[in-house]
């Protein structure tokens, strides 16, 4: 019987996975940013939205005899978006900053020395899926970060009772299952 509430239940059997129940974490670049121990640190604290990974397989389309046949393509990853509380000292915004700004000056169109490539810009990252019951239940590990774009932080008089937040948007090589290493 297909509108069996019971057998729903006994496929669910642990409640389903709670959304708000994960935590994001990054150490930054060493060499680029001052503080980036305790932007790592507070990172943790305020990423209040962040996502599981997605992945995308392309399809190369080919035509035989007036029919398409399609054939599977390259993996692409879509960028990775966090959204943070600002903190009232910004050490965590002024940390994405200065990555962005030792990647690209502002002024100068310039790469700061310790940026020289994804291998020193880029860094690892993590978000755990904990259960109800406080353990890990999933890992993911994005492989090689870097910050794409930084939003703007939204001020108003009216915004009362209520903290600044921006959102961070990274790019990525790829993620892994970071409790299996499976690509």
């Amino acid at each position: 019987m297909p509108f069996n509430i019971n057998e729903f239940r006994a496929a669910m059997p642990l409640d389903g996975v709670r959304p708000n129940l994960f935590q994001v974490t990054m150490q930054f670049p060493p060499g680029l940013i001052q503080d980036g121990l305790v932007a790592s640190r507070q990172l943790s604290f305020f990423c209040h939205t962040s996502q599981l990974p997605g992945s995308t397989l392309g399809q190369v389309p080919i035509q035989y005899f007036g029919r398409e046949v399609k054939i599977a393509g390259n993996r692409t990853f879509p960028d990775w978006t966090l959204t943070v509380y600002a903190d009232e000292d910004f050490t965590t915004r002024k940390a994405f900053e200065q990555w962005m700004a030792a990647i690209n000056t502002h002024t100068t169109n310039l790469r700061q020395g310790n940026a020289r490539s994804t291998l020193t810009y880029g860094c690892d990252a993590r978000v755990d899926q904990y259960a109800k019951t406080g353990e890990i239940i999933k890992s993911y590990k994005y492989v090689g970060c870097w910050p794409v774009d930084l939003s703007p932080i939204d001020v108003s008089w009216a915004s009362n009772d209520s903290i600044a937040e921006y959102t961070v948007t990274l790019a990525y090589q790829y993620w892994t299952d970071a409790a299996s290493g499976v690509n």
